[in-house]
């Protein structure tokens, strides 16, 4: 199962989701109805002794005309109290997640993991969410550890990849190798990259307006215990009821919870499996929480994110939102015998050697191991871009780990600086030509100070000349800085982006990959709720523009126009019936102006429109645009460059190409 069918599965599971809690909230709101029909509606009546015998006499035509008719005014209107007071409490609550997955992490006690920690248990954590981040081409997420938390457990939390943020345990840290810790974020990026983060923020909500219908009981159980008249007693009984009915919904609301969480984490850990092709990680880890006292429990109260969980938080089984450890571990080592746990359990409790054993990446040097890119290109084919999107294997995390320990120590440590990672930016953008680089920073200058100018320039003292494949990770890099800025200060960031590349009057190709990939970060993270949401456009309407895509791609990647139109042939044929009839290809198509001139804003255009399209839709494009790339046999650096850029603008991540070749 590739991104898109996870993608697809994830929304239907989501409008299943939604049917489930909207036949959940009719019943709620129907049995709070007939509460309120038998405490105020009928309510004296009701009261009065040998009325009941009436009631079966009457039958059910007879009683809904002489009790319901008359009160379906204040049914109508206690209904639409109910069940908008719900889906107003989800909301709110919603909203309030609205910082994104810190937010989550924070509420549960998180502390966050600076980029420049010297503990090397916190280094190690974020070395391996840096290089599967930048290996799965997504934003790098924000760090959090849960300080007081002994059991081995993490979670994933946000809206967007571009929001997310990553969690784990004091207990994870400590007792996990990096293997093991390597397989746990490995299974809390598969729940980002499967698009499940989204629907576990709706979770939330869904079911926390369902509790304040309870506490709005408990609120009138406690009015009415103050009054000792019969309208008292009316309150305490329906407040009674509303308790009743609050609890029960939101325990059923816990099943369905429960229920959808179960089956996504099979899917999680077969994604960790496939990212660091080493289940002995993953494995290890979950037979070491089968081992500890504490297990994964936390000692929070984590009933709300425990279907974020990377095992399960509760002690309750029958709102387990985990299989059995047995069958997880079964999965993926079917040779498993719990027998084992008891020998690991002994283990566990030996002394620990001082220091971080199994850090396999080593800065020193790390540069001399990488071939680069530029020099060799690298081989691939459609179906392998196809499959690789969301789903980063063991070659790709490798090639990440080796790209970020090869970035120089200097521009590390400013990427990881909130002070100096919108100075890094302007330092990519920077260019070689003196006259406009001067120009360009007296741009940096008015617009983020001459603090922010002095930056770039020592940046640029200390690093004259960055290697080209170096300059996306490092751009990687500087996100979870960057978000921690004000978003008027984004905003002008982008406008300064903008500016900078306009100053020599061209758009060079790096220069407009660099402002995509920002664009995309900062409006999603500005914007969480409208992330992901998924488009219903078709191919067959956006003809023009999909055929101004292919063009760009197959001009940066061919230096001959005849090259140039051989690939977009290439590419229009594989999407074939799927767009309207296709004028034929003039001979001067590859020689005209606006490929030199006007590429980036028809590109930009084209791409908004893209934006909106089908899922499957986007995967048939995205072949078309593998084709056009790979037509000769290779991937170019640039082409590469351009291509992530445009998966970025369309919502698909895009691994970092495996090097055909790495040095020993």
């Amino acid at each position: 199962m590739n991104f898109f069918e996870h993608q697809a599965r994830a929304r239907r599971r989501t409008l299943g989701l939604i049917g489930l809690f909207a036949l959940a909230l009719v019943s709620i709101v129907i049995l709070v109805d007939l509460a309120v029909l038998v405490f105020f509606g009928s309510y004296h009546e009701l009261a009065q002794p040998g009325r009941y015998m009436d009631y079966v006499e009457l039958g059910v035509p007879g009683l809904f005309d002489r009790y319901v008719r008359p009160n379906l005014p204040l049914l109508f209107w206690v209904s639409l109290a109910i069940g908008g007071g719900i889906a107003l409490a989800s909301q709110i609550r919603i909203l309030t997640l609205r910082g994104g997955g810190g937010a989550v992490a924070r509420g549960l006690g998180g502390t966050l993991v600076p980029p420049d920690t010297t503990d090397p248990l916190r280094r190690r954590l974020r070395n391996v969410v840096e290089e599967m981040a930048i290996a799965a081409g997504v934003p790098v997420p924000e760090v959090y550890v849960l300080d007081q938390e002994p059991g081995i457990n993490a979670f994933a939390a946000g809206y967007s990849p571009s929001d997310a943020a990553v969690a784990v345990t004091q207990g994870t840290l400590e007792t996990l190798n990096r293997a093991e810790l390597q397989g746990v974020v490995a299974h809390e990026f598969g729940h980002i990259l499967n698009g499940d983060m989204r629907l576990n923020i709706r979770l939330m909500g869904v079911l926390f307006g369902i509790l304040v219908l309870a506490l709005l009981g408990r609120f009138l159980l406690n009015s009415g215990r103050l009054s000792a008249r019969r309208e008292g007693r009316g309150i305490l009984s329906f407040g009674l009821a509303l308790v009743v009915v609050g609890y029960v919904g939101l325990f059923f609301g816990r099943l369905i919870k429960a229920s959808v969480s179960r089956q996504r984490e099979f899917l999680a850990d077969a994604s960790a499996v496939q990212f660091t092709r080493h289940p002995e990680g993953i494995a290890g880890a979950l037979k070491k929480i089968g081992a500890a006292g504490m297990g994964s429990t936390l000692r929070t109260d984590a009933e709300e994110v425990a279907h974020m969980l990377f095992a399960q938080g509760l002690s309750s089984r029958m709102l387990a939102t985990h299989p059995p450890l047995e069958d997880r571990i079964r999965a993926i080592e079917p040779g498993f015998d719990p027998a084992e746990l008891a020998e690991i359990a002994r283990s566990m409790r030996r002394p620990v050697p001082v220091g971080v054993p199994g850090e396999p990446i080593e800065p020193a040097g790390a540069a001399d191991r990488i071939v680069p890119l530029a020099a060799r290109g690298a081989t691939v084919s459609p179906e392998s871009l196809i499959e690789g999107i969301g789903r980063p294997g063991a070659g790709q995390i490798l090639t990440a780990g080796l790209l970020a320990a090869a970035i120089p120590k200097t521009l590390e440590r400013a990427a990881h600086s909130t002070e100096w990672a919108a100075s890094v930016l302007c330092y990519l953008l920077m260019g070689s030509d003196p006259e406009v680089r001067e120009q360009r920073l007296l741009m940096v200058s008015e617009t983020l100070g001459q603090e922010a100018e002095h930056q770039v320039g020592v940046l640029l003292k200390e690093v004259p000349d960055l290697a080209s494949e170096l300059r996306i990770p490092l751009l990687d890099l500087t996100f979870p800085a960057l978000r921690r800025r004000p978003a008027a200060e984004l905003e002008r960031l982008l406008g300064l982006v903008d500016r900078l590349i306009l100053a020599d009057g061209q758009v060079a190709l790096f220069e407009y990959v660099l402002a995509k990939l920002l664009a995309r970060q900062i409006r999603d993270l500005l914007s969480p709720a409208s992330a992901g949401v998924a488009g219903s456009g078709r191919l067959v309407g956006a003809t023009r523009e999909v055929v101004l895509l292919l063009t760009v791609l197959a001009h940066h990647g061919n230096g001959r126009p005849e090259d140039a139109r051989r690939a977009l042939i290439v590419g229009l044929k594989r999407l074939g019936a799927k767009l309207r009839a296709v004028e034929r290809i003039k001979e001067d198509w590859f020689e005209s102006d606006w490929l030199e001139r006007e590429w980036s804003v028809r590109l930009d255009a084209a791409l908004a429109r893209l934006d909106q399209l089908r899922l499957e839709d986007k995967q048939c494009l995205l072949g078309a645009m593998a084709a056009v790339v790979v037509e000769d046999g290779r991937v170019a650096p640039a082409e590469m460059e351009l291509l992530r850029a445009i998966c970025a603008a369309l919502r698909m991540p895009l691994p970092v190409l495996e090097p055909a070749e790495v040095h020993a």
